[in-house]
């Protein structure tokens, strides 16, 4: 971007460009401080709420209503954090295979469709932060305009993100030809609008189709793209005031029960660079490194294990790779095979409590998050058996390397030393499925003895690299920010979508499905991986979750079997070529090109194929250890 900025001299060289360049740079460290701070502190508050609670019998009647509170404020500023710093999710497949000419120029277009958006959100943001004020909070008594005021600030500090990062990375030239591009659009949408009124609900493909699909496509994040066709819609089609954009954001944003995602990403974090995650490699590499493909079954258990903690697939991949890859290659191990298998394993680990997709479940379809706890473990072995046997199938030609079976002296030291991280999948299962604690809270007791555990293990090993918290703690509030401005703004395009009544017609046309329960999981099944491909795990489940979970019940089919079979579809799609994003993420981390990987890939996602079809046709797998 820098050789492009230079031989393109015009906005990046410009004083003013520079000047706001750098007011950005120190509002950006600004809001990473803060938005650390209160990732810290919500961390602390939930955690004194389950001692209050569960050890003294004596609940902090005010400890959820402050989370609540500055939980919106961690999602705006996250958010605010990803804008910045390009971490937002999108589509990159189309846009990658451009020349780099034209990557920057979509990237231009990319930053002045967020402008757009957020310039239109900022007067309403601030007037329902105005009409909050005459709310008072029952524990706290403060004015509740307090926690919305979040969100006219978060919008004004992506404005100024936007703006840096087309002033930075782009030339006049670029910036002017986006205006007119984007300006074209606008007005044949606005002199199009007695058209679009005339083709009644048939104008929701031109909105939610189309014009989602080019956001898409163009590489414009999926949140931004979801609010653009939001704010387009009701401006262009309906009569409804733009505040009920912000109004949803707010209360799709405002789930305390969602705030275990920024929690959860903590969590994975810490596991990393406490050693944690390490421990756990190192004992099963122990135990089966000198097996025919010992390694590969290693990669499947860490994957198994880990991500039933951090809840991250880039986070599970990236901590598990760089420790595995190295030692693979050496005995013999093709690098794209080693994706595939990556890859593929990402996508069979979505069902493993805590996953974010899990709870995003739980939060936006009224299921029992305990009970998608106990339910997401049996699919996930299924779907971990059918990978194996796919690497048994390619690792029996290979030929030994040598490499001597570890002593049992070894494996039991290893065994003693990844203990502590053995018992925390337990403990988190545990605390929830006995009520000890939340969904939400329960991620601060695995944060809380992810950091006591790490400091003991730093007495003896000296591993911990504290100059890497406080750069951790602004990364997780980054990625929790980009998850959450997604379920805001799916969640305001979602009640547009049932106020046009699309849901309604929709839930009608899948309940005549043929084949009744058997034909709606089939067609679900198709449904989930597109959608899974294109939108990722949770704006998939944030959109369309509400609408067919009810279909599914009508049918008889339990929530806790159909959102196994909707998690694992979603996995495939999310890691299938040529647009699932995880794939490509796979790709990066392995440092493999994803023509390598194409096809090899496919041998595994057949074998995900066939699990996801048996947890379909045996809702046992799913149920059978349900509390009836």
């Amino acid at each position: 971007m820098e050789a492009v900025a230079t031989l393109s001299p015009g906005l990046p060289h410009h004083p003013a460009a520079r000047l706001l360049a750098t007011v950005n740079r120190g509002a950006m460290h600004a809001v990473g401080a803060v938005a650390a701070t209160l990732l810290v502190v919500e961390t602390f508050v939930l955690l004194l709420g389950v001692i209050y609670r569960y050890a003294l019998h004596d609940p902090l009647i005010w400890s959820d209503e402050l989370a609540s509170t500055l939980f919106i404020w961690l999602s705006m500023l996250g958010a605010v954090l990803a804008l910045d710093r390009g971490e937002h999710m999108r589509l990159t497949a189309v846009v990658n295979k451009l020349s780099e000419k034209w990557r920057v120029w979509l990237e231009t277009v990319a930053a002045l469709v967020v402008c757009i958006f957020v310039l239109m959100i900022i007067h309403p943001a601030v007037n329902h932060a105005v009409d909050q004020m005459d709310i008072t909070t029952p524990a706290l008594e403060i004015p509740d305009g307090l926690r919305t005021a979040a969100l006219p600030i978060g919008a004004v500090l992506m404005l100024l993100a936007a703006l840096a990062r087309m002033a930075v990375r782009s030339s006049w030239q670029q910036v002017a030809s986006a205006l007119v591009f984007v300006g074209l659009i606008c007005g044949v949408l606005w002199l199009g609008r007695p058209a679009l009124l005339a083709m009644g609900n048939y104008n929701l493909i031109i909105f939610f189709v189309v014009l989602i699909g080019a956001c898409v496509a163009g590489g414009i994040p999926i949140a931004f793209a979801f609010g653009t066709a939001t704010m387009a819609y009701l401006t262009l089609a309906t009569g409804a005031p733009l505040m009920i954009v912000v109004s949803r954001m707010d209360e799709g944003m405002s789930s305390l029960i969602l705030l275990s995602v920024p929690l959860f990403v903590l969590l994975g974090s810490l596991l990393e660079i406490s050693g944690l995650a390490r421990t756990l490699i190192d004992f099963m590499a122990a135990l089966l490194g000198h097996v025919r493909g010992g390694l590969q079954y290693v990669l499947l258990g860490a994957m198994f294990l880990v991500s039933g903690i951090s809840g991250s697939k880039a986070a599970d991949m990236a901590a598990i790779a760089p420790a595995l890859f190295p030692e693979m290659k050496k005995r013999g191990a093709k690098p794209e095979e080693l994706v595939a298998l990556l890859s593929s394993s990402g996508a069979m680990t979505e069902t493993i409590p805590p996953s974010l997709v899990l709870i995003t479940i739980g939060a936006v379809c009224s299921v029992s998050i305990s009970a998608l706890f106990v339910g997401g473990l049996m699919p996930a072995v299924i779907a971990t058996a059918a990978i194996g046997v796919v690497c048994w199938f390619r690792a029996r030609r290979e030929p030994l390397t040598g490499i001597p079976r570890a002593p049992l002296a070894v494996v039991g030291k290893t065994l003693l030393v990844a203990l502590p991280a053995l018992a925390l999948p337990l403990l988190i299962r545990v605390a929830v499925i006995e009520g000890v604690a939340t969904a939400t809270e329960v991620a601060t007791i695995g944060v809380a003895y992810t950091v006591a555990v790490g400091l003991i293990m730093h007495v003896f090993m000296r591993h911990l690299d504290f100059k890497r918290l406080y750069p951790m703690l602004v990364e997780s509030a980054a990625l929790s920010g980009a998850i959450l401005l997604i379920i805001g703004l799916a969640t305001s395009m979602a009640w547009a979508l049932t106020q046009s009544g699309f849901s309604a017609r929709l839930v009608a046309l899948m309940q005549n499905v043929p084949g009744g329960g058997t034909g709606f999981l089939l067609i679900s099944i198709v449904i989930f991986i597109v959608l899974g491909s294109i939108l990722e795990g949770i704006p998939a489940i944030v959109l369309f979750g509400p609408l067919l979970f009810p279909v599914a019940r009508s049918l008889g089919i339990h929530d806790v079997h159909y959102a196994m079979v909707v998690i694992l579809s979603m996995g495939i799609g999310l890691f299938a070529p040529p647009f699932g994003v995880g794939f490509y993420a796979a790709c990066a981390i392995g440092k493999v090109s994803p023509d390598r990987v194409f096809n090899r890939v496919w041998g595994y996602l057949t074998a995900l194929l066939i699990a996801l079809l048996v947890v379909a046709a045996v809702p046992w797998i799913s149920i059978g250890f349900l509390e009836k």
